[in-house]
C-alpha cells in the first residue's frame, strides 16, 4: 500500500472516530434505545499516522472508544415511533453536527450550509495533472490520488495550506482550475435507528444453500452502509462479499440491519430478496455515524467494478459534487442505485445521494400505510416502502426493531434485484417501469411528493413480533 493511500484511510477512519459520542449526546430526549460497542478504533492518544493528529481522548456519556453492547443513549426523535412534532425534526441533524464541532474542533467543521465537512481536507474529481501542479505550486498537499478502476475516473484527496481555511482553501482550487470539479469532504450520516432490540435465539440455515435465483439468472445486490455481521443466523447460506477498511471486517448495526432486510433468510425472517448474494461497502469502519465522500465514492467504484446491478444506499447528507459526478457516471452505466430520503422531516431541503437525478428515492410507512412523520418529502420520492413497524438482524444473534428511511430503502432495492441480472440501461428501465406499475397509489392520483408511485414490497414487513420476544 502506498503511503497516500494509507494516510488517506487513517485520516477517513480518524474523522469517523471522532464523530461517534458526540452525534449520539446532541439527541432530543426520547425513549433509549441500545448501540453497539465500536470495535477497531484507535485506542485515546494514538498517533493518526499522516494526520499530525492523536485519537481523541474517551468519549462521555457512556459510549467510550470500546463501549459495551447495551449502553444506553438518547435517541433523536426520527429514530423512535411516535416522533415529535415534524417541525422540530429539521434542527436534529444539525443539533448533532453542532455538538460534534464543539467537542472536535481539529477534525470537523461546518461548511457554508451547515453540514459536517473534514477540516481542511478537499476532494477533486477528474483533475489533470497540471491543475494538480498548480495546487502544489501553492501550498495544498496531495494525500490520495487514486483512479476508480470501475469508473475510469481519478479522484484525489488534498490537505489545504495552513495559512488558508477550508472555504477559502475550496476557493482557491475553483480559481486555479475553473474547469475542474472539487468540492469539500463531506461526511454522511445513516437514515433510521432501532428503535427496541431482543436476543432472539435462531437455528443457523442449513449449510451448503445455493445463492437464490429469480428466473434464470443469480440475484446481486450492494449495500453502501456499516459493517455487516455475515455471521448473523439470517446470513447463514448467504453469499457475502465485503470491502472496505483495509480488509478488515468490522461488524455494526445499521449495515446488518439495512442488509438482512436486503437478503436475509432463515425460519423466521426474510429479506426482499431473499438470498441474493449481498456484496456490501462498509464506509464507517467501526463507528455508527456518518462516512466521507471519498470513500462513498470507493465504495461506489467496487460495486461497479464487480457488476452489481441494484445499489441500496441509507445514508443522507447535503449534495456534493464528487458524489454527484460519481452517481451520474453510476446511472448512465445502467445501474440501479436505490437511496432512502431521509428523516429530517416533511419541510426539509432535500437530502443525498437520493435527490440526484436518476437515484430511486424510497419513503417509508407504517403498518397502517401512513407515512411515516420523519419522512422528508419532494419530486426525489419515487417509491414506499415499510419503514416502520418491523424488525431487523442486529448482531450478533439478535433482532431490533426498526424506523426510518433506511430501512424502506433496502425493500425496494430487493425487488428490484429480483428482476436484473446485469447492469445495463434498458433493463434497468424495464425493471423500473415494472415496479411503478405495481405500486399502490397511496396519495393524490399519480406520482406524488409523498409515496411517489405508491406503496410496494407492503408484504415484505418483518415481524416486529422477533425484536419484542425475550
Amino acid at each position: 500500500m502506498t503511503r497516500e493511500r494509507y494516510v488517506s484511510k487513517a485520516l477517513s477512519l480518524g474523522l469517523l472516530l471522532a464523530l461517534a459520542a458526540a452525534t449520539a449526546r446532541a439527541q432530543i430526549a426520547l425513549p433509549p434505545a441500545r448501540v453497539p460497542g465500536l470495535p477497531g478504533t484507535a485506542l485515546p492518544g494514538t498517533a493518526l499516522p499522516g494526520t499530525g493528529l492523536t485519537a481523541p481522548g474517551a468519549l462521555g456519556g457512556g459510549i467510550g472508544l470500546g463501549g459495551a453492547i447495551g449502553t444506553r443513549i438518547e435517541r433523536a426523535g426520527a429514530g423512535v415511533r411516535g416522533a415529535a412534532d415534524p417541525g422540530q425534526l429539521t434542527g436534529l441533524r444539525r443539533e448533532r453536527i453542532a455538538a460534534l464541532i464543539r467537542r472536535y474542533p481539529r477534525l470537523i467543521e461546518r461548511d457554508p450550509r451547515g453540514d459536517a465537512i473534514a477540516r481542511g481536507v478537499l476532494v477533486a474529481y477528474a483533475p489533470s495533472d497540471s491543475a494538480l501542479d498548480r495546487a502544489r505550486a501553492f501550498g495544498f498537499v496531495i494525500v490520495a490520488d487514486r483512479t476508480l478502476d470501475g469508473l475510469g475516473a481519478r479522484v484525489v484527496v488534498l490537505r489545504a495550506p495552513e495559512r488558508l481555511s477550508t472555504q477559502r482553501a475550496l476557493d482557491a482550487l475553483r480559481a486555479l482550475d475553473p474547469a475542474g470539479t472539487y468540492d469539500f469532504n463531506h461526511l454522511y450520516s445513516e437514515s433510521g435507528e432501532p428503535s427496541s432490540v431482543a436476543e432472539t435465539a435462531e437455528r443457523p440455515a442449513p449449510p451448503g444453500a445455493a445463492v437464490a435465483q429469480h428466473g434464470s439468472f443469480e440475484t446481486r445486490v450492494g449495500l453502501i452502509d456499516s459493517g455487516v455481521d455475515a455471521h448473523h443466523p439470517v446470513f447463514a447460506d448467504v453469499s457475502v462479499h465485503l470491502h472496505g477498511c483495509m480488509g478488515r471486517s468490522i461488524p455494526a448495526e445499521h449495515g446488518t440491519e439495512v442488509a438482512s432486510l436486503l437478503v436475509g433468510r432463515s425460519a423466521h425472517f426474510h429479506g426482499a430478496a431473499p438470498g441474493a448474494a449481498l456484496f456490501g461497502a462498509d464506509v464507517y469502519c467501526g463507528v455508527p455515524t456518518g462516512g466521507t465522500v471519498e470513500s462513498i465514492a470507493d465504495a461506489f467504484d467496487w460495486l461497479v467494478h464487480e457488476r452489481v446491478p441494484v445499489i441500496n444506499v441509507s445514508l443522507v447528507g447535503p449534495p456534493n459534487a464528487l458524489l454527484a459526478a460519481v452517481v451520474r457516471s453510476v446511472v448512465a452505466r445502467g445501474y440501479l442505485i436505490v437511496a432512502a430520503v431521509g428523516n429530517d422531516g416533511p419541510a426539509a431541503p432535500p437530502l443525498y445521494p437520493a435527490a440526484y437525478p436518476g437515484v430511486i428515492g424510497v419513503t417509508g410507512v407504517d403498518a397502517r400505510g401512513h407515512i411515516l412523520a420523519e419522512a422528508e418529502r419532494g419530486e426525489q420520492v419515487k417509491f414506499a416502502a415499510p419503514g416502520a413497524d418491523m424488525s431487523a438482524a442486529l448482531p450478533p444473534r439478535a433482532y431490533a426493531e426498526v424506523r426510518g428511511t433506511s430501512f424502506a430503502a433496502p425493500i425496494v432495492a430487493g425487488l428490484l434485484a429480483r428482476s436484473i441480472a446485469a447492469p445495463d440501461p434498458l433493463a434497468a428501465a424495464r425493471a423500473l417501469e415494472s415496479l411503478e406499475r405495481r405500486a399502490i397509489d397511496l396519495g393524490a392520483p399519480g406520482i406524488d411528493h409523498v409515496y411517489g408511485y405508491g406503496l410496494v414490497g407492503g408484504d415484505l414487513r418483518p415481524e416486529p413480533a422477533l425484536a419484542r420476544s425475550q
